[in-house]
Order: structure tokens, then sequence, then C-alpha cells
């Protein structure tokens, strides 16, 4: 039975860490406390935040007791790392409404309330709680003096922007201290002996271990994921239309499940193992199909995302929906097609005529007038299930189907426009 230090190996989530062998021991033979840090910047995290997220669970499910961190303190300063330029600063209020946010979304992979309930209780904290409380100069003294400018200039995400015309501003620079900080506060007051994060926080990740070693003379490990990208070389989570959310307001349910159906054939395997608990058996004979038994894989991966996600409610919804869509030909006001993305319009609009060009950028099936007329010229660009070969034809009354028309951009992209009646 493999343990679950090999569970995360076997999964693809270990990137780097610090002492193998004496990380396995820690992880596998007592409880560990270990956390993963996450900046408020919006209301939502990204799909992309589901490889620590997804990583966190296999703990707490094996006996781990997490703590998600919000950087309410750090957001405040900002992370270089992976960054062109200096990110924009927050109010704290709008920091506070973000992490609300996130902990919603984290609360559905993890128990964060503290208390055990079949796995051990992890803790949300945010940062600014013990950050914004620090004298500067007694900071300088007590922590600065363990770090060298020469070594911290080596990292990556530092030498990266100090070869840009624009630099590194000061307050960036103390970034990389002030994670430091955080793993040393977090050992010394909730015993935590392990931090995770992406790749890009390697250097950051160290700078805590030696810094909890140097003030406490205390163990520490530190444990990188991979950065994703998919098989296509794009960033994991994104899409034309922009980031995959976490927050249903943001991406719908529907969408959410269609990101993962419409995923390269070679990420099947490894989206399996990522995100979804479905045991490694399962997702090396799911990932090995081909053909149409590899859509078949495509539907159990984009479900079991979706019902972590966002409920099994809404995952049969989501699910029932994509099948009425690509069954062809089905009514636009059924019940299994009311999650498909829907756009309302003005009644009138129809009953004039309006340009199927521009339902097709209205509705985000393309970016520009000119992208729709080239759907339309290549052949991508269906109104009702039938072809629309001409650039110049209109939508009308005559086309609804229960009070809606249904637009499809390639095979796989619908959605729907509902006629809204005025008064």
């Amino acid at each position: 039975m493999n343990t679950v230090f090999e569970t995360l190996r076997e999964r693809g989530f270990i990137k780097q860490c610090t002492d193998e062998d004496a990380l396995r021991r820690a992880l596998n033979e007592n409880a560990a406390t270990f956390y993963v840090g996450f900046d408020p910047t919006a209301d939502s995290l990204h799909c992309g935040s589901l490889v620590p997220i997804m990583a966190m669970a296999h703990l707490q499910k094996a006996g781990h007791k997490p703590i998600a961190i919000i950087g309410g303190g750090t957001t405040m300063v900002g992370d270089p790392s992976g960054k062109t330029e200096m990110r924009q600063m927050l109010a704290y209020e709008e920091i506070e409404a973000n992490g609300r946010g996130i902990l919603a979304q984290l609360q559905r992979y993890l128990n964060l309330d503290g208390a055990a309930q079949g796995a051990p209780g992890g803790l949300f904290l945010n940062n600014a709680d013990w950050l914004l409380k620090l004298n500067y100069i007694e900071f300088l003294r007590d922590i600065g003096r363990h770090f060298r400018v020469n070594e911290m200039i080596k990292a990556e995400a530092y030498r990266a922007r100090l070869e840009r015309e624009e630099g590194l501003s000061f307050i960036e620079f103390n970034y990389q201290l002030l994670q430091a900080y955080d793993f040393m506060h977090l050992a010394k007051t909730h015993d935590c002996t392990l931090q995770m994060g992406g790749d890009d926080q390697w250097g950051n990740i160290l700078a805590g271990v030696d810094l909890t070693r140097r003030t406490l003379q205390k163990t520490a490990h530190g444990l990188t994921f991979p950065l994703l990208t998919t098989a296509r070389g794009e960033k994991m989570g994104k899409t034309a239309k922009g980031a995959v959310w976490l927050d249903a307001n943001r991406t719908s349910p529907y969408e959410f499940y269609q990101y993962w159906i419409n995923c390269d054939d070679r990420d099947v395997a490894s989206f399996l193992a990522y995100f979804t608990f479905l045991p490694m058996e399962t997702v090396r004979d799911l990932g090995a199909r081909e053909g149409a038994d590899l859509r078949a894989s495509k539907e159990v991966l984009a479900y079991e995302t979706t019902a972590l996600c966002h409920g099994q409610t809404a995952a049969d919804e989501a699910r029932a929906a994509a099948k009425a869509a690509f069954g062809g030909g089905a009514p636009s006001g059924a019940d299994d097609i009311s999650s498909v993305p829907t756009t309302e319009i003005a009644r009138s609009r129809l009953e004039l005529g309006i340009a199927i060009t521009e339902l097709i950028v209205e509705t985000g099936l393309a970016p520009s007038k000119g992208a729709a007329r080239r759907l339309i010229e290549q052949g991508g660009a269906y109104l009702n299930d039938q072809v629309v070969s001409d650039v110049y034809a209109l939508a009308g009354i005559a086309q609804l189907q229960n009070g809606a028309l249904m637009l499809r951009s390639g095979k796989k992209k619908y959605h729907r426009v509902v006629a809204r009646d005025e008064g």
C-alpha cells in the first residue's frame, strides 16, 4: 500500500523537495502540520490552483494537518516570482474580501474548521495578523541579518527582474524575508514543519527552511509542485476567454465541465492523476484509452472535477447539458440544456434581424467580427445545428426554437441566445 509521499510522487505532485528521505519519513511516520500560501489578489482562485489544493487534500486524508495562509500582509508587498513588473497594490479591505471568497472555495476540498471530522482539522490564517504588527528595526535586526543579498539575487525571480530595465523595487526585494518569516512563525506557533508551493517559490521556501533552522533550531522541510502547462504549451487553467475560475459566477459549472472535456488527449492521464481522487489503477486505464473510448475518459475527468468544485448536483446538470447539446438538434428550451451559457437579447432586435456575425461576437464565440466572419467562411459556425455559410446572414424570429437560438462554434462550443420580451 502506498504511503502519502509515494502517493504524491506517483500522481506527479513533487517537483523538488528538501532532503527527500527525511521528508518521506516525516510524512509517513508521524502526523505533520504543513502550509500553503494563497495570494488574495482576486476573490476567486482559478483551476491552476487545484494543484496545491489537491496535494493538501491528499495529505489531510492521510492524517496530516493543513494550514491555508491568505497573504493579507505579503499581498500588500507583492511577490515578484514569475512577474515581469510590479504587482498592483490592493487596499486591505479588498484583500480581506478576496480572502473570504477563497476560503469558501478551499472548504470544498479541505476541512479548515480546526476540529477533527474524519480528518485532522486544518486552519485558515491571514499572515496580516502577524506581519502588520512587526517593528521594522527589530525585524531587520532579528530576521534581516540571516539573509545575504548576494545569495538572494541568484534566485531566478530576482535575477530575471534585475535584468529588465524597470528592475526590482525595494519593497518587492523584501518579499522573500516576509515569506520566510511566515514559515518561522508557523513553526513556532503551530509546529508547522513543511511548506509547499509552486516551483517558482523554491527560493522563498528554502529561505523559510533555513530561517526556521537558524532561529528555532528546528528541522523544516520544503516541497514544490511543477508549474503545469498543457500538452499544447498553454498555461494550465487558461483559455482564449481567460482564466477558468473556481467561482461559479466567473466560470459557470457548465463552462468548467467543458474545459476538462475539451482538454488535449495527451493531458487526460495527468489531469486525472492531479485533479481527481480516482485510484491510480483507474487513472492509468482511463488515460490509456484511444478514440471514442478516450472521449468517455474525458467525461469521467470533467464530471469528477466539476463534482469536487461545484458539487454533484451541478456536475449532473453540466453533464446532462453537454449530452443534450452534443447530441445535436436538442430543443433550445429543454431542461437538460439550461446550464449551457446563455445570453438574453431583446425580441425587438430579432424582429428586425441581427447579423449572425454580431451574435457570435456578443456571445463570446469569437473575439471580433473579423474572427466571426472567418469562422463562417471556414464552415465552423452553426445556428440551430445548421451550418451558416453566408457571412451576411441574419438571425430572426423565424429561427427561434422554444424562444431561443442555439449557436455553435466548431464541434464543442455552444451558446444559447434567448429572446427577452420587452414591456
